[in-house]
């Protein structure tokens, strides 16, 4: 109980501090999260006003532009750091890193909300009750408590102004594709690799499953023969990867880690098509 009460208070200090701090406030403490000074601060106070709010334009522009932007220094990233990766397997780590759900955990991470000049307090209910998932999660049930949820709006908002502010940065350093990634390669941590991949492949699975497939999200179907107990990852009632262990978390994770190899090897047969 106690854990639950320090999770909820840290939850609703994530979001609160909008109404107290004004928009030079929040872009001085973004700035000194980013380690960048803004030669023009007005683009950060537009990444950082949402749609609620009176004062315009909302952040929707540069989350567009941001969007593309993070996904071409990711990518870029990907490409020359391991000359190894096939297609496939850069497929499913570009949508694991830049995921709605990776990017609001982005933004959980480093208190983003609290920023967000916004006029809305249904919104800021639902980000409490996000990100207060987020922080009670426990590491071996990681992907359980807030993914597959039906806090779409928190996602979507928090993912929002990671590329918005990605994109206000963009355009102030004169399209420095370079110095963006330099920064939220940092911001990002810990980014999904091949090497860690085997570490949380149900997170993974349904960050790729979100990213690349309209938001679909892969249930979990448990049998025992035993003292065996057989996990399938069904999507839309086909079967994508089977895990067997004696215990029925680890059975869980092999079914998880053996979709993400069969959707690998698909994605690199269909690109050699």
């Amino acid at each position: 109980m106690e854990n639950d009460g320090a999770a909820a208070e840290a939850a609703e200090a994530a979001v609160a501090g909008e109404e107290h701090c004004g928009p030079l406030s929040s872009v001085a403490e973004i700035e000194g999260l980013l380690g960048y000074t803004f030669r023009d601060p007005s683009l950060l106070t537009e990444a950082l006003t949402h749609g609620s709010h009176p004062d315009r334009p909302s952040y929707q522009r540069l989350e567009f532009v941001g969007d593309a932007v993070l996904g071409l220094a990711f990518t870029k990233f990907l490409y020359f750091s391991d000359p190894s990766l096939g297609s496939g397997k850069l497929t499913v780590l570009r949508s694991a890193n830049l995921s709605t759900e990776k990017l609001a955990r982005v933004a959980v991470r480093h208190q983003l909300y609290r920023y967000l000049r916004r006029h809305s307090t249904a919104l800021d209910q639902l980000v409490v009750e996000f990100t207060d998932s987020v922080m009670a999660e426990r590491e071996e049930e990681i992907g359980e408590l807030s993914y597959g949820g039906s806090n779409n709006k928190a996602r979507k908002v928090l993912a929002d102004m990671v590329e918005s502010i990605a994109a206000a940065v963009y355009i102030d350093c004169n399209f420095d594709l370079e110095l963006v990634w330099k920064i939220f390669r940092v911001i990002m941590e810990p980014i999904i690799t091949m090497e860690n991949m085997n570490e949380h492949p149900v997170t993974i699975l349904y960050e790729f499953y979100q990213k690349q497939k309209q938001g679909k999200r892969p249930e979990f179907e448990y049998s025992t023969d035993g003292l065996l107990h057989t996990a399938n990852a069904v999507v839309d009632g086909v079967v994508i990867g089977t895990g067997v262990s004696p215990q029925k978390r680890i059975a869980k994770l092999n079914a998880a880690r053996d979709a993400l190899q069969k959707m690998s090897e698909m994605e690199a047969d269909l690109s050699s098509i």
